[in-house]
């Protein structure tokens, strides 16, 4: 079966990382915004993972002209009222270590239900014709006392999920892509993605 070219449209390599190994038995050849001469970027003024998602999809899927795969995805900490939710990225700049030690600060003397939080992910997929499809995925889990795990990115290494009793930066890739949001979120839109390249090489 002939390769069929995705846009993964994201500028994080983390996420990028993760894409590529999440759909990696697809015939699919992944193209980067760098790879079609895409250099702009979408602001993100959606309320929602999903607006913002369907946002990034359209801007960057009209640009390239290939079909094209974009997520919003974020940490929602219960005792930030659901923050920083959509401003995780740009939540208190650009660096993760500074933004993890300030989480379990804000959280210090907190425990149980007080610290629980989750990861969502939308992912949007867009044909050259304008259908687009989107999948959610989620994962619970609560803020760690102390990072831990040299894996993964981001929030990872505060994300701990007490069933495993390890954080998502101490987890195996493989094991990541079975629980994450971002996994979950794939294993929704995977079916959509094979019957599309079907179709296309029918």
């Amino acid at each position: 079966m002939p390769e069929c070219r995705l846009l993964i449209a994201t500028t994080s390599a983390g996420k990028l990382r993760e894409w590529e190994q999440l759909l990696s038995d697809l015939p699919l050849h992944v193209q980067t915004l760098a790879e079609s001469g895409i250099d702009f970027d979408v602001e993100e003024t959606g309320a929602t993972f999903r607006q913002n998602a369907f946002l990034k999809t359209e801007a960057y899927g009209r640009a390239s002209g290939l079909l094209t795969l974009a997520e919003d995805s974020g940490l929602c900490v219960a005792a930030l009222g659901g923050g920083p939710g959509v401003q995780s990225a740009r939540w208190e700049g650009d660096d993760y270590d500074h933004k993890n030690a300030l989480l379990i600060r804000l959280l210090e003397g907190k425990s149980g239900s007080a610290r629980a939080c989750r990861y969502a992910c939308v992912a949007v997929l867009r044909h050259p014709d304008g259908r687009t499809w989107d999948a959610r995925g989620e994962v619970r889990g609560e803020i760690a006392r102390t990072p831990a795990g040299t894996g993964g990115f981001g929030y990872d290494p505060v994300f701990f999920i007490p069933r495993l009793g390890r954080t998502l930066a101490e987890v195996a890739v493989d094991e990541k892509d079975r629980i994450s949001h971002r996994g979950r979120a794939a294993r929704r839109i995977r079916p959509i993605l094979r019957q599309l390249i079907e179709a296309r090489t029918a």
